[in-house]
């Protein structure tokens, strides 16, 4: 009996983590004021200092701080992969603040209309990194917020089409105007990419982390100029039919824009930013 216990006991701590992902205790996934720390506030709109041009709207759900940073960490270097689903329930809370501000606007004619599910697109990480890790956070976090998405009423796919075209030097050393030059022309859309991207609803960038927004940015110009290249194809620059009505076309926030005109189809969200991004949303 006594082998029997110890058996099972070896084969629970494969299943559920021996404690906390955020704080350590007990024989759980996450507890409940880790969970709480998480995903228990409103997400808020957020901002580095200094802002990258380019940057697109960005929402999080949490501060990078604490028990919140121990999740994440022990989620993306050590493989906690039952972490997954409370950081999509997070992920998805901060995606629905984001398409909730891009279709605020002036009454009911501000508002976007949805012609196709939500798309999520996660900044990828560095394929060394990935063969270090064994996985992808962001894409494996952007799958779980897919399907809570879904699981709440909002029809919502992932699309992985951001490839890195050349390697870049390892960041976490590096500052703020560092990290956007190790960044330019790091990322592109695959081949194809942009016509899928041109083809479902509002655009969300997802990661799990923001600290100076430098990934974002870069992934932001990417699709951009993906998106771009697709509509070329579609309507070449000598047609003269259907410009302005693409012009007018249904637009979401864009970067460091305010008010109730939408402008463009992209913003982002993230689990969690740097504690300094919060203070944009002080009086």
């Amino acid at each position: 009996m006594r082998g029997l216990r110890e058996w099972w006991r070896d084969l629970t701590d494969l299943v559920l983590p021996a404690e906390c992902g955020g704080c350590g205790r007990g024989r759980t996934v996450l507890c409940p004021r880790c969970r709480t720390a998480l995903s228990g506030a409103a997400p808020c709109r957020v901002r580095p200092v200094p802002e990258p041009p380019g940057l697109p709207v960005v929402h999080a759900a949490a501060r990078y701080a604490d028990e919140v940073r121990a999740v994440l960490l022990a989620h993306k270097e050590r493989g906690v992969l039952a972490l997954t689903a409370p950081l999509g329930v997070a992920l998805a809370g901060a995606v629905r603040a984001g398409l909730r501000e891009a279709r605020r606007g002036p009454g009911d004619a501000g508002a976007v209309r949805a012609r196709g599910p939500v798309l999520l697109v996660p900044v990828p990480s560095a394929p060394r990194a990935v063969r270090t890790r064994g996985h992808d956070p962001a894409r494996r976090i952007a799958l779980a917020a897919a399907g809570e998405l879904r699981r709440t009423g909002t029809s919502a796919r992932v699309l992985a089409v951001l490839r890195q075209r050349h390697a870049v030097a390892d960041q976490s050393e590096l500052g703020a105007r560092q990290r956007l030059r190790n960044l330019a022309g790091a990322l592109a859309v695959v081949p194809g990419g942009g016509r899928l991207l041109c083809g479902g609803g509002p655009l969300v960038l997802v990661d799990d982390l923001m600290t100076t927004g430098a990934s974002l940015t870069e992934a932001a110009r990417a699709l951009r100029a993906a998106r771009a290249g697709a509509k070329s194809a579609v309507y070449p620059s000598s047609a003269g039919e259907g410009r302005e009505e693409r012009k007018a076309g249904p637009r979401m926030a864009g970067p460091n824009e305010g008010g109730g005109v939408i402008r463009e189809a992209i913003c982002a969200a993230v689990v969690a930013a740097s504690p300094d991004s919060f203070e944009i949303n002080r009086n």
